[in-house]
């Protein structure tokens, strides 16, 4: 049994490591070569970058790819380039858009790793005939009993169990995550020791077809009717005042409200079916149950029979909670304090044992149930 756990000499094992031209995909790709895999890297290009902006940086665009294939040739091995742009267009950006209009709030980086990434990137490395598909991702797979777990990374700061809760059992027993067990200093360190050129390479910050972070750009550029004029309404229903479209708003948010107030407001809810934007106090933010669509579970119905752990939200904290299965959806009480939960965000499981904290799956939250109203 070689180090990736597949029952072949390192040399007969034929590994496709993903790599977006960042320092973590690019140390993976140079360790499997140096351990005597046989390597293939694989450069996604993703979406049409030729208004990239110049201030920010985001995966998978022009730059990134030939820092990919730099990288490559300098660890020798094949790299290629896959070109999944209408892939990309459709399953990701218009269902990021879509879910915006309807006044959620998206994570496309999960809808990425659950089309492009894990599901057709996935069949591609089945169809080289690859023992394994290996990732920059930090997080933990655990084998036991021929049976692949996921759990949090050790480094938490860094973990992306969250953005990786649908992926189904047998792409996870396919997968490798060689960096779940270090932190992300001794990565940067192994770059500088290979000398490779993304060594000092700043780490993305944006959603890579969302220039700095401005949402409201795209969303206008793809659904100008999404910026409609709207009430703004208090929890009695009363207007109190105007937006400039839904898509402006989260829930949760306080800035840019603009209406005076002895206390200050946030937004409660978001009805797209109205066009309104309902308004209220920190106090009514307040989540107690949520339900979740689109289910990925990965244990058995007997683990969620006790009290497990929740994310809500990537930087989130985890909340005590108690899962109830109902046909093809769940409902989860939250047993913890916790505001400004909005639908389109992912819910994911998680359940700590002697190894950690185990990712049991997730869903995509569909409702959420407080006090005052339900969304």
């Amino acid at each position: 049994m070689n180090t990736l756990g597949i029952n072949k000499p390192k040399k007969e094992t034929k590994v496709v490591v993903a790599m977006s031209g960042g320092v973590d995909s690019s140390v993976v790709a140079a360790l499997m070569k140096q351990e005597g895999y046989d390597v293939t890297g694989i450069t996604l290009k993703l979406y049409d970058d030729t208004k990239q902006s110049k201030e920010g940086r985001q995966c998978c665009a022009g730059q990134d790819i030939m820092d990919a294939k730099r990288v490559s040739e300098k660890i020798n091995i094949n790299h290629e380039i896959l070109y999944y742009q209408k892939k990309f267009r459709s399953e990701v950006i218009d269902s990021f858009i879509d879910s915006y209009a309807a006044g959620e709030t998206p994570i496309p980086c999960v809808q990425c790793n659950q089309t492009v990434k894990f599901r057709d990137l996935f069949k591609y490395a089945k169809d080289l005939k690859a023992d394994a598909l290996v990732t920059g991702h930090y997080v933990s797979r655990i084998q036991k009993n021929g049976h692949a777990n996921m759990y949090r990374a050790k480094d938490y700061n860094r973990d992306q169990s969250y953005f990786l809760f649908s992926t189904t059992q047998e792409q996870l027993d396919y997968l490798r995550f060689p960096l779940g067990e270090i932190e992300k200093y001794e990565t940067r360190s192994l770059a500088k020791k290979l000398n490779l050129n993304v060594a000092d390479k700043p780490d993305s910050q944006d959603i890579c077809f969302v220039p700095n972070g401005d949402y409201s750009s795209v969303i206008k550029k793809f659904r100008p009717e999404s910026f409609k004029k709207g009430k703004i309404i208090d929890l009695l229903g009363n207007q109190i005042g105007e937006h400039d479209g839904i898509i402006n708003y989260t829930i949760g948010q306080r800035k840019g409200i603009k209406i005076s107030n002895e206390n200050p407001l946030y937004v409660i809810n978001i009805n797209a079916d109205n066009n309104t934007i309902v308004v209220g106090e920190k106090k009514n933010l307040e989540i107690k149950k949520i339900q979740l669509r689109d289910l990925n579970i990965l244990a058995s119905k007997k683990e969620f029979e006790k009290t497990i752990d929740i994310k809500v939200r990537s930087t989130g904290r985890l909340l005590k909670s108690k899962v109830n299965f109902k046909n093809n959806h769940a409902e989860v009480e939250i047993l913890e304090k916790e505001t400004g939960i909005s639908p389109g965000q992912a819910c994911v499981f998680y359940s700590k044992d002697d190894v950690g904290d185990k990712v049991l799956g997730g869903g995509w939250i569909d409702k959420t149930f407080n006090n005052y109203l339900s969304t």
